[in-house]
């Protein structure tokens, strides 16, 4: 589950990177964090794959509802670090010119 939640992050962020590549929003950041995180669950599930065998199909529904809450997680994680990027680089100055209007 969370490598299916993940894959479908990285998939629309990629979308959304691709549609739009001379934003200032830095979506391709967004969108290699997705990647890496797919890649590393993609990773767990072969290492369990290989563990346990043909069970990997079949889990326990506890087992895909905590995958699923950690699956979520990353990808709120992941957002939580973009947004602070974006803060960080300020791409279009809106911190900055608010942050001197307020003075």
């Amino acid at each position: 589950m969370t490598l299916l939640i993940t894959v479908s992050a990285a998939v629309i962020s990629a979308i959304l990177w691709y549609t739009k590549p001379q934003s200032n929003m830095k979506i391709g950041t967004l969108s290699l964090m997705y990647l890496g995180a797919a890649l590393m669950w993609f990773v767990d599930a072969v290492a369990e794959y290989i563990k346990i065998g043909a069970a990997y199909f079949t889990p326990v529904p506890a087992d895909m509802l905590n995958d699923a809450y950690l699956g979520v997680s990353v990808v709120v994680l992941g957002l939580i670090i973009w947004i602070v990027i974006v803060f960080i680089k300020d791409p279009n100055g809106r911190l900055k010119k608010a942050l001197i209007n307020s003075k």
